[in-house]
């Protein structure tokens, strides 16, 4: 089932930009506008951008920003995200890249997954100073030129850049103090339940795994996001439900299945008791 949860191909993101046409396993594109999905995704490719004029509405898994120019976001595939419009100019730099693409010749094949900031909904915005947003101009600057002369060497030229711009971000993430850390017990109940929300749905079961009471699970939680333990995991449940409900090769039992309802009725209405319209529903409309 894994495999069929909705993902948006290399070659599907190119097509939201015009003239963005390649066979590669990555392409870049600079943009005076972007494609404001707002349906929940994951894509297929890493994601680099530079928004370098205006502002962006995100949203990954649970989190919403809103991002102003000078930033770099970046986005590893299995990312839920959903983007919509916050300013009516920006301009936007992206490279795309598969990891098969970027892993060629890499002894560690898991390079990629060692930086946090691609996975992390708390780390994917690094809001740039000035001498870091000159820096980043001149890479990206290279990066564009080196894409743009179509040399038998673009591919090794590419992932050299690639490595900078990794490298220069987990450089920041080093030096700059993290602000958006909150209570541990919150940080560690977010952990677990990402990787737990499809088989664990009780507020016990993660007080337990926690080694604390329900109560002050609950307390903490609240205090600290302004929604209750049962939202968080509820919310988890209904993303994970859109993004599978755009795949219409996967039927509503199965999704329900996949998440571990006792059956599609019971599936049905609490999908509709969240979002007041029913999985079918939903499925039509952004389909």
């Amino acid at each position: 089932m894994k495999n069929k949860i909705t993902t948006y191909s290399l070659a599907h993101h190119k097509s939201l930009f015009a003239n963005a046409n390649n066979d590669k396993e990555y392409f870049y594109i600079q943009a005076e506008d972007h494609p404001y999905i707002s349906e929940p995704y994951r894509a297929e490719s890493y994601a680099i951008e530079f928004l370098r004029k205006g502002s962006i509405v995100m949203q990954t898994k649970l989190k919403k920003v809103v991002i102003h120019a000078p930033a770099i976001i970046t986005l590893g595939p299995s990312v839920i995200r959903s983007f919509a419009k916050d300013s009516e100019e920006i301009l936007i730099d992206i490279i795309f890249f598969k990891s098969q693409f970027f892993l060629h010749n890499q002894a560690n094949v898991f390079f990629l997954s060692q930086y946090e900031f691609f996975e992390n909904s708390d780390m994917h915005v690094f809001h740039l100073e000035k001498k870091n947003k000159t820096k980043f101009e001149q890479i990206f600057s290279l990066l564009k030129q080196s894409l743009d002369n179509n040399s038998n060497h673009q591919p090794s030229i590419l992932r050299g850049y690639l490595y900078i711009l990794i490298y220069e971000l987990d450089f920041i993430k080093q030096i700059t103090p993290n602000e958006t850390i909150q209570n541990p017990i919150f940080e560690k109940f977010k952990e677990i339940l990402s990787k737990e929300f499809l088989n664990q749905r009780s507020v016990q079961y993660y007080a337990d795994a926690l080694n604390v009471t329900r109560k002050y699970l609950s307390e903490i939680i609240k205090n600290n996001s302004g929604k209750t333990a049962s939202d968080w995991i509820e919310e988890i449940i209904v993303l994970e439900a859109k993004v599978l409900l755009q795949n219409k090769e996967v039927t509503i039992n199965q999704i329900s299945d996949t998440l571990n309802f006792p059956n599609q009725s019971g599936f049905g209405r609490f999908f509709k008791n969240a979002t007041g319209i029913s999985p079918l529903e939903y499925r039509r409309k952004t389909i």
